[in-house]
């Protein structure tokens, strides 16, 4: 497989239709896996080597991205969902591996503009409940 395009990894929230459309205006997207430890080394313990718990800790995904500020619809819908703390349903597509789908909610939302530039955001996203993989 040769190199992926980062234009092509694609953020989309929920058009609340039952459908997905794309958040306009990003230039940058990234997407987090992580998964907590539980320890459970004990006195036990061979050499006093830490020991975990397989399966035990809890599981989370966190999607960053930065853009141009478009007042497109999909600005309009983040705007809402932040401001009504809602959780709602997120698509991540990864191009030549697959597309990630779940509930997530919006821990932050920024905007900013430079004088002689234009109006970007940056938003960050976390994770809410189990999350679907489709392979590509």
């Amino acid at each position: 497989m040769g190199a992926q395009k980062g234009r092509d990894l694609l953020v989309r929230i929920g058009n609340g239709a039952g459908g997905f459309v794309a958040v306009a205006g990003l230039r940058a997207r990234q997407l987090t896996f992580n998964a907590e430890t539980v320890d459970v080394t004990n006195a036990d313990s061979a050499g006093r080597w830490r020991e975990l718990l397989a399966g035990a800790g809890v599981r989370r995904a966190s999607v960053a991205g930065a853009g141009v500020f478009r007042d497109e619809a999909s600005d309009a819908r983040l705007r809402q969902m932040f401001f009504d703390g809602a959780i709602d349903s997120f698509q991540i597509v990864v191009p030549a591996f697959g597309t990630i789908e779940g509930l997530f909610q919006i821990t932050s939302l920024e905007y900013r503009g430079d004088h002689a530039g234009e109006v970007t955001f940056d938003m960050a996203l976390d994770s809410a409940g189990a999350l679907g993989f489709t392979a590509a």
